[in-house]
């Protein structure tokens, strides 16, 4: 499912205008995101949370240069499912 077509959906399914439905859907992502660059989890009981997960140092290698690397350590955003959530996906 697209952005476009949650837009459609919730417009159909509340009476609210398109537009209105759009500015709210990216306003929310716009505050997600700058919450997780802030370094604050976002919590929505009975959907899911999105998190911060730490990637330790690790090294990689070029098995076509026959090289080995180091990838630094890094944060990378995440999403972990409500278990409510994941139990309803299950049960499909």
């Amino acid at each position: 499912m697209t952005k476009a077509e949650i837009v459609n959906e919730v417009a159909k399914t509340t009476g609210i205008e398109k537009v209105q439905v759009q500015n709210v859907i990216e306003e929310f992502t716009k505050v997600v995101k700058d919450s997780l660059i802030a370094g604050n989890p976002v919590y929505l009981r009975g959907f899911g949370s999105f998190i911060i997960k730490h990637r330790a140092e690790k090294a990689a290698r070029n098995i076509t240069k026959k090289t080995t690397m180091t990838i630094p350590a890094h944060d990378i955003p995440a999403f972990k499912p409500a278990k409510v959530f994941v139990n309803a996906v299950k049960e499909k």
